[in-house]
């Protein structure tokens, strides 16, 4: 068996990938690259990949399909996963190679054990190329470092301090044990890979190193905020399928996993609500009142406790007044976080 599987997605991805790949490769034997061309069709994408397996065997698998979206990629990825753990890595961005030899030593000490450890964290650093600027997320002061540690001894995040996809290494079998098949087709699947297999998480890992390197700034990148508010109908469709995928409410689980699963809810019905204002389209503004409704009607003690970690409490206030300090708001907190 592999130690760990790493995703790479692709899509007309030729003039990036193989920086990505390549700092990929120092895993040698001990990981396998799966490159899932997802139906690339306007670069050489399919080619780069079949070059990349040839000169690289046992190592680079390409595998083609036709075009699912990011989501469908990782799903395809998940299903060819030989490694004992499983990490996505977008096709632009890519891994620094100190932290990637020491991420590699934590998951040999875990391949050892009986019980493998559930969920592996590092850091991750906002890559603004464009811009020559660089930011980090690290999770120091939140939780325990070098050692396995339960949900218990987990501490209150930081608004810019959640679980990405960026900064998590999963156990590949529990991703599968927890039935996650991403929606096709639709961006800002990364919450729900996150979000979706948290409750069956026992043990987790902090490495204090800054592992993944995240390109943002791109003008075409799904982040950034004229393309968030033309593709807001997807950002609502993730939120509900995380609604529905678990409810923190209702699970047997630990206090403060519950806690951050409502912390990590609270912060999509944020970015949700913000672009769906900002988008100035009152259609727009009746699916958030909405997806409130739907919220009560699923649980009220859902709603309540939602209700009360989000700026829901905007609700009631004019709504080019509500437009202004929500815009205010998410310009000011990208400022600070320099998230994109």
């Amino acid at each position: 068996m592999k130690l760990l599987s790493f995703a790479v997605p692709c899509y007309n991805s030729a003039a990036y990938m193989e920086h990505c790949i390549e700092t990929l490769l120092p895993g040698g034997d001990e990981v396998e690259i799966l490159i899932v061309d997802d139906g690339s069709v306007k670069d050489d994408t399919a080619a780069i990949a079949d070059r990349l397996e040839a000169a690289h065997p046992g190592i680079i698998r390409a595998i083609h399909q036709e075009n699912k979206g990011h989501g469908g990629a990782v799903n395809t990825g998940l299903a060819a996963a030989q490694g004992l753990y499983f990490k996505v890595v977008d096709s632009d961005d890519w891994v620094d190679a100190g932290a990637y030899r020491e991420i590699l030593a934590v998951l040999r000490s875990f391949a050892r054990m009986e019980a493998p450890v559930d969920m592996l964290i590092s850091n991750y650093t906002y890559e603004q190329v464009e811009a020559g600027r660089q930011h980090t997320i690290r999770y120091t002061g939140k939780m325990p470092e070098d050692r396995i540690f339960t949900w218990d001894e987990l501490g209150r995040f930081r608004p810019d301090q959640n679980i990405l996809m960026h900064s998590v290494i999963y156990r590949t079998a529990l991703l599968r044990d927890s039935g996650i098949s991403l929606p096709e087709h639709c961006f800002y699947v990364d919450n729900i890979f996150v979000y979706e297999p948290l409750p069956l998480v026992r043990t987790l890992y902090y490495k204090n190193v800054d592992f993944y390197r995240y390109l943002i700034g791109r003008c075409d990148q799904s982040v950034n905020e004229s393309v968030f508010i033309r593709q807001v109908d997807q950002q609502v469709r993730i939120t509900y399928h995380m609604l529905e995928a678990s409810d923190p409410m209702q699970l047997s689980c630990p206090k403060r996993l519950r806690g951050y699963m409502l912390h990590y809810l609270s912060m999509m019905i944020i970015v949700t609500s913000v672009f769906l204002v900002l988008s100035r389209d009152p259609e727009n503004e009746e699916k958030r009142r909405q997806l409130w409704r739907d919220i009560r009607a699923k649980d009220e003690r859902l709603y309540k406790q939602l209700h009360y970690r989000t700026l829901c409490g905007l609700s009631d206030m004019p709504i080019i007044r509500r437009r202004q300090i929500l815009g205010t708001s998410y310009r000011l907190a990208r400022k600070i976080y320099r998230f994109n």
